[in-house]
């Protein structure tokens, strides 16, 4: 979960390492809140759930409080800390804090409502949602996907924050979008205004007598405007309907990549530190076609492997009840963070790319789909947009660079994908990343 430490005089927070939706100062690391000192929240060594009446020190202590498996207190501190005239801060901590205790404790709905605020209220960053490991048995439930369709479509509810990055991304991806949509919008209002005009005097030519401009002639302006106008407004709504294809397609890929792993040397990483280096092939269904695709996946091994394939097995019905740890903040395993900017220091840099290629050392020709209900939620998202039943048994392939390369109904036929990938150190496979 995401934590900080109130600071007496700053009062910053940070709530991800990659994705802080409020300015940076000093935070702690999950593996350590053992070591924060409460600020003004006990009086002697034994007197812990002592609150004093300040919003700072109810979230403080409401964290030590999770940290030690006490859910239920912890949830009363945080409900305490709201009601202290809390600074904009401290109730934005607050509120998170409160959202991943009722993840922990199953409550979707009520952590879906203080998300929902904290998006709208203080602009999070959806992607915080996803990477947090806390809130993990809150993503495998449907109050995930209503909260991530809202914070896709915008609105006065939930804010525009999401839309506005997902929109962004689009805009990479398609860049003339909107230089067409503006013309379209353009021509369709000179038609509009050049019918308006039109108009008029067609109702003249109808009527004739002295001076009434030729029927033919303007019949056949009127028409061309009037055909013109439909044209330009149906193609604005075509590519209307495909700009937003294409965010709920931005959407389950940023979910995809947030999809934790766990690799044959059991280290848990999520989908997107795989990328450049392995092309994840998941294989999803019944439990018999799934073994049965990988024991046939054994006989090309050592071509797959070449290629940079890893299998990722998910079965369905497995993850239906999100196992939940009881170990409090920090307790879910976290994947180690992705590469850092340029702007960040030589140091950082050259040890992120050192553990980079002991990853890529690491990765094998299997991983284990950690939290497999999350998996199976965007499996069968992934079936819908494609027009394939859920639940049927399906594979799907990645790109290097992580997107999907394409997918089918049943088991993939291995030798065809052997011949199909190129070998990692091909041009080819250079060019996909």
């Amino acid at each position: 979960m995401a934590m900080a430490a109130l600071a007496l005089q700053q009062h910053l927070f940070k709530f991800s390492k990659r994705n802080s939706w409020v300015p940076q100062r000093n935070y702690l690391k999950p593996n350590k809140i053992s070591k924060v000192s409460l600020i003004s929240c006990s009086s002697s060594s034994s007197s812990e759930t002592t609150t004093t009446n300040t919003a700072e020190s109810c979230v403080n202590l409401g964290l030590s409080l999770f940290s030690k498996g006490r859910v239920k207190d912890a949830l009363s501190q945080f409900d305490t800390a709201l009601t202290l005239n809390p600074t904009p801060i401290e109730y934005q901590a607050a509120l998170y804090n409160k959202a991943c205790c009722h993840a922990y404790r199953g409550e979707g709905k009520k952590a879906a409502e203080c998300l929902r605020t904290c998006l709208r209220e203080y602009e999070l960053k959806f992607a915080t949602i996803l990477n947090d490991p806390d809130l993990a048995s809150f993503r495998a439930l449907p109050e995930f996907k209503e909260l991530q369709e809202e914070a896709r479509l915008g609105g006065e509810d939930i804010g525009y924050g999401f839309r506005r990055d997902l929109k962004l991304i689009s805009e990479v991806q398609a860049p003339f979008r909107g230089v067409r949509k503006f013309f379209y919008v353009a021509f369709a209002a000179a038609a509009g205004i050049s019918t308006f005009f039109t108009i008029p005097r067609l109702i003249r030519a109808v009527q004739g007598g002295d001076g009434a401009p030729d029927l033919l002639e303007t019949a056949g302006n009127g028409a061309i405007n009037i055909g013109g106008l439909v044209v330009l407004v149906a193609l604005f709504i075509w590519d209307s309907r495909k700009e937003e294809e294409q965010l709920a397609q931005i959407t389950r890929d940023e979910t995809l990549s947030r999809l934790p792993l766990c690799l044959s040397t059991k280290r848990i990483v999520e989908l997107v530190q795989l990328r450049d280096n392995a092309r994840p092939v998941i294989l999803a269904g019944k439990k018999e076609t799934v073994s049965l695709a990988m024991q046939r996946a054994e006989r090309f091994r050592m071509e797959l492997l070449k290629r940079g394939v890893i299998l990722v097995p998910v079965i369905f019905g497995e993850g239906k009840k999100p196992q939940i740890e009881k170990k409090g903040f920090g307790g879910s395993v976290k994947a180690s963070t992705s590469l850092p900017s340029i702007g960040d220091d030589f140091e950082t840099r050259a040890q992120s790319i050192s553990a980079k290629a002991r990853l890529k050392a690491e990765v094998r020709f299997k991983a284990e789909a950690v939290s497999p209900a999350e998996w199976e939620r965007w499996i069968r998202d992934q079936q819908k947009s494609e027009g394939v039943t859920p639940g049927e048994d399906v594979y799907i392939i990645l790109r290097l660079d992580g997107r999907v390369r394409r997918s089918g109904r049943g088991m993939p036929d291995w030798e065809q994908i052997v011949n199909e990938l190129p070998q990692l150190d091909a041009l080819l496979s250079k060019l996909e990343k």
